[in-house]
């Protein structure tokens, strides 16, 4: 197919002509660069690329374009080339419109004009934006095919996977006529929906998500039985101390249950971690932490349980749901927290078919032109209604309390008040779901109490509260009474140090009352629940991992 475009457009000659320049001298031996004067030109040269089997691998646009804008352009040309990574040319005075344009769009990046020089302002960017798209790739034709069920449980759980994982696939519903073909020639019926078929023509009937991890290719055993470093959990955390642990020579392991990015991988867009003016979202910032992390040979193992801690003389040991063991020197719990069940009525039938925990960004465009509603007063929530915004027709937020003042970024609680078709509703309670078969209706009570109303619903999405997931370390580490786990200062009780501690020293900060074992981020009791906080103590842990080896 030959090389991979880079296309720009802007509609000032000069400028057109510097860029282009600039970019045929450190990428045109690799990529093909090409140059449009208008959004309408590029678009063109976009559509005889598709029809060529060409690719795209970055497309740059200039903000202020007459006829169709840069957002406007880059929303279109999403459309033909989903895969290529996005950037805006704007001036400084555009600045803040640029960066609020890029909260409602997937941008990946903009560049002020001009970028002299560009060895400094614009290559860093490009290379950045090039090595993200060659390593998802560009592949039109998906290697795995998910036939299922619209409201089926089971297949949004293969599909989330799938996506939060970042494996492309391609979804077929069972009872259109290529979802039937494709049962037909896989001799499945009604019983093996979901069905997966891999590149290579295997079919799975019905899948646990372990299985589809290793027909997508994703690692799921370890090449080695002891480690210096074991981390439990991708989260921030997780992620951030295999960075560290790997780029500071410990053989380390990242043992991940679900999916890398934790909670914080499901944000639609994460604009107040530093380094990141103009956002980045969860699945992207995830993707750079993953990528980072195996750069340095940390080890990563997906759909992984761990059920079990064992101290083994200096060893520590962890057991895995299917029996597994693996040992290491050290350990990281970094397991973060899970969304709290919504008590109500109806909500645990309708999980999976209309009712969501997390963002399940999976589900956006099947939201369009619907009413949908979500639970939820924190961050995670405001930033899942700004998604879900640009496809339903309204996105309601349903807030216990009295305001969002106390529990949602400012900038968030901002952009909430002006998109036009979001609506903050506060004293709200969801008492019920209803539905034959998926959501479509909740029933809703207001004024602490005094009103209940019952309305129709397209989706419910659930951010409430935080529970650890920590009952499998049982009695062996301290926890709160609600499974948080202890770590350094708060295990100190009238100057003692905790039960059945063996060491001549205090617990460090991190460290949990079992020697060697270290707590990062939300399941750390008294965290702060910040994703760059949780990336700090990931690799404030690793530090004390090598002091505390230093002494054994």
């Amino acid at each position: 197919m030959g090389h991979p475009a880079i296309l720009t457009v802007d509609d000032d000659p000069s400028v057109s002509r510097a860029i282009a320049r600039d970019l045929r001298r450190k990428y045109g031996e690799q990529y093909r660069i090409v140059r449009a004067s208008s959004a309408a030109e590029a678009l063109d040269a976009l559509k005889e690329l598709k029809l060529r089997g060409g690719r795209v691998a970055v497309m740059l646009a200039d903000y202020r374009m007459p006829q169709m804008n840069g957002i406007e352009f880059l929303e279109q040309g999403m459309d033909l080339f989903p895969n290529a990574r996005r950037a805006l040319l704007t001036a400084y005075a555009d600045t803040d419109a640029a960066i609020q344009a890029i909260n409602l769009v997937d941008v990946d990046h903009y560049l002020l004009k001009p970028w002299d020089p560009p060895e400094e302002k614009l290559y860093p960017v490009l290379d950045a934006l090039l090595d993200a798209w060659q390593a998802t790739g560009d592949r039109e034709i998906e290697d795995i095919r998910v036939v299922g069920h619209r409201w089926s449980e089971p297949s949004y759980q293969i599909r989330d996977f799938l996506a939060r994982n970042l494996v492309p696939y391609r979804w077929l519903a069972a009872d259109e006529p290529e979802g039937r073909r494709l049962l037909e020639a896989a001799d499945a019926g009604p019983e093996s929906i979901p069905l997966v078929v891999t590149a290579d023509g295997r079919a799975l009937s019905r899948p646990t998500t372990a299985e589809v991890a290793e027909a997508a290719g994703l690692p799921t055993t370890p090449g080695r039985d002891f480690y210096d470093l074991v981390i439990v959990g991708g989260g921030p955390a997780g992620l951030g101390a295999a960075v560290y642990g790997a780029s500071e020579g410990l053989k380390t392991l990242l043992v991940e249950r679900e999916a890398m990015g934790g909670q914080a991988g499901q944000s639609s867009r994460i604009e107040n971690y530093l380094g990141f003016p103009d956002g980045i979202s969860g699945v992207q910032l995830t993707d750079r932490a993953r990528r980072q992390a195996t750069k340095f040979e940390a080890e990563v193992l997906n759909t992984r349980e761990v059920t079990g801690l064992r101290l083994d003389g200096s060893a520590r040991t962890l057991t895995f749901a299917d029996g597994g063991e693996i040992s290491a020197h050290a350990i990281v719990l970094a397991t973060g927290v899970a969304y709290r069940p919504l008590p109500a009525d109806g909500i645990a039938r309708l999980t999976g078919s209309g009712v969501y925990y997390g963002s399940a960004s999976t589900e956006g465009p099947a939201c369009a032109g619907a009413d949908v509603y979500i639970v939820g007063g924190a961050n995670s929530a405001g930033q899942a209604a700004l998604f879900f915004a640009r496809y339903a027709k309204k996105v309601t937020l349903l807030v216990r309390g009295d305001s969002l003042e106390a529990s949602m970024s400012y900038y968030l609680i901002q952009q909430l008040a002006n998109t036009p078709n979001i609506e903050v509703r506060t004293n709200c309670e969801v008492l019920g779901a209803h539905g034959d078969g998926h959501l479509q209706a909740i029933t809703i009570c207001e004024n602490k109490g005094t009103l209940e109303t019952t309305v129709e619903c397209g989706a419910l999405f659930i951010f409430i509260g935080a529970e650890p997931r920590t009952d499998w370390l049982g009695t062996t580490v301290a926890r709160d009474e609600k499974g948080f786990v202890y770590t350094g200062p708060d295990l100190i009780a009238n100057g003692s140090r905790p039960k059945g501690w063996d060491r001549d020293r205090d617990p460090f900060y991190l460290e949990c009352s079992v020697p060697g074992i270290f707590a990062a981020g939300d399941v750390r009791a008294n965290s702060v629940k910040r994703v760059a906080s949780a990336v700090g103590e990931g690799a404030m842990a690793v530090t004390l991992v090598h002091r505390y080896l230093e002494a054994q």
